[in-house]
């Protein structure tokens, strides 16, 4: 069951299985996530799905919805 992934603030969607890596489908999309990559530890990744802040690295899409949305915020402190 492929569900649709909103990505934010450009409005990009790109379907998705449940389960594969967010950022699999973020570079999919075009999109490049930073990271930094030590596991979610240092959350250079953080992002919003669905309202939460998850970090993108250690995240996969959730079987639970039929669409979800990936608000990629910046955070003019980081």
């Amino acid at each position: 069951m492929a569900i649709t992934v909103r990505f934010l603030p450009d409005n990009l969607t790109v379907k998705a299985e449940p389960g594969e890596d967010l950022l699999d489908v973020a570079q999919r999309a075009g999109i490049t996530i930073p990271t930094g990559c030590m596991m979610g530890s240092c959350h250079a990744c953080e992002v919003e799905l669905d309202g939460e802040a998850v970090c993108g690295c250690i995240t996969s899409i959730p079987a639970s919805e039929k669409e979800i949305t990936v608000d990629l915020y910046s955070d003019p402190a980081w």
